[in-house]
């Protein structure tokens, strides 16, 4: 077969190049996608002073005797409207987990959690953290995911946030390796100029205790109106992946902070104020494609005392909320919201396994089905049947049984261009 003439030359298409260098260039570098690893389901948030190597295995403990003095895990999961085979299939997940990794992620908090105690007890509380949180990873005990959350960058806490964040961070460095899922927490952010002097702030860091460049990432809290709408009538949140690309690994929504700011009253303050979906919905907007990912807030309305099953019922209809909205991590902020947390976590996954595989197994076999999924739906698929995966909410045979497909083509599906990156 002739090959066919076109018209367009080859200065034509070198001259097309040329225009869309920089575009090339930019979806290159600031767009390249989620990178497959584990996102934890939660945040769990306690005062720095507080935390010991035991801390996670003591929330665990408290929270299955939570669960056991109101009836056990399958009754919670009834609370949250689970049939009866769903409710049991999650609450043997739910404790094995609970007894197995009760916190996914676990911030040390020198900011609202610890206040301000003066500066010989800040510096002690940090070199201490430092060390207990060296001596948990040491001996196996701390969550996959710990850091600190340190003072703002604001004029009256910076000096201090600064000086904590430089002490745990050196403390680390200094008892060896730092801990794989290290994570450090900037809150009340305001201005891109105060994220561009965090990264500049641990880029010195990293020079001076010799760490890989961009090994110290990381989150910025969304607690202020100022940071989704700026005073140029311009989005400043939008900003921060192409200021320092490659360096903050996540959006976390402050929810009482960002309502208090908007002069919504105590009572209606919640994840799911509307001031709040509009805030969230900017910054799925602000870091869709940049890799950095999302966490929504907390929940003040706590299990204890007599409130514990209308609390779980609260929790848990918040959690499946923020799911259902693509905010796959939220606030955690006692050991009574753990079992909410991850029944209803659970139930999203495993209600939703059987319809994503058969989907899955359909588009990877060229199967015709009742939907006719492109390649964009099925990278979607694969990500929420790899989310369930990873969380522990489903089994990797149970996988391969209904999607007949293994971890490894499970994560190629999820994320093509990393398995195109590795393949080159």
């Amino acid at each position: 077969m002739a090959v066919p003439e076109t018209s367009l030359t080859a200065a034509d298409l070198a001259r097309i190049d040329g225009q869309l260098a920089d575009t090339d260039r930019l979806l290159e570098q600031n767009y390249p996608g989620d990178d497959g690893s584990r996102q934890p389901v939660h945040t769990v948030y306690v005062p720095a002073d507080r935390f010991t190597p035991s801390l996670a295995a003591d929330w665990g403990t408290q929270a299955l005797a939570t669960a056991a003095a109101h009836g056990g895990l399958a009754r919670l999961g009834a609370l949250l409207g689970q049939d009866a085979e769903l409710a049991e299939a999650v609450a043997s997940r739910v404790e094995a987990k609970l007894g197995a990794e009760p916190i996914e992620d676990l911030r040390l908090d020198f900011e609202d959690g610890f206040g301000d105690r003066g500066d010989d007890a800040e510096d002690a509380g940090a070199v201490a953290a430092a060390s207990a949180v060296a001596a948990a990873v040491s001996a196996g005990s701390a969550p996959p995911f710990i850091g600190i959350r340190f003072k703002c960058f604001e004029a009256p806490t910076r000096v201090r946030g600064l000086r904590t964040l430089d002490l745990f961070v050196s403390g680390l460095a200094a008892a060896g390796e730092l801990p794989e899922g290290l994570v450090l927490t900037l809150p009340k952010v305001t201005t891109v100029a105060q994220v561009q002097a965090m990264d500049y702030t641990v880029s010195r860091l990293e020079e001076i205790h010799s760490l890989p460049a961009g090994r110290l990432r990381f989150e910025v809290q969304v607690e202020t109106p100022q940071l989704i709408l700026g005073p140029e009538g311009t989005s400043p949140v939008a900003q921060l992946p192409h200021a320092v690309p490659g360096r903050i690994s996540g959006l976390h929504y402050g929810t009482y902070d960002y309502s208090a700011s908007l002069q919504i009253s105590a009572e209606y303050q919640s994840m799911e104020h509307p001031v709040a979906d509009f805030a969230k919905e900017v910054m799925q907007l602000a870091v869709a494609g940049t890799g950095i990912r999302l966490s929504d807030g907390s929940t003040n309305i706590i299990p204890v005392g007599d409130n514990v099953e209308n609390a779980w019922q609260l929790h848990g209809r918040l959690v499946r909320r923020s799911l259902e909205r693509g905010f796959y991590q939220g606030w955690d902020l006692h050991p009574a919201q753990l079992p909410s947390r991850f029944a209803a976590t659970y139930a999203f996954y495993r209600q939703g396994l059987p319809a994503a595989a058969a989907r899955l197994r359909n588009y990877v076999e060229q199967t015709e089905g009742g939907v006719m999924d492109e390649p964009a739906t099925a990278r979607a698929l694969a990500a929420f049947v790899l989310r369930g995966v990873q969380c522990g909410a489903v089994g990797a045979e149970e996988v391969q049984a209904l999607a007949a497909v293994g971890i490894p083509q499970l994560t190629a599906l999820a994320h093509p261009r990393l398995a195109t990156t590795s393949n080159s």
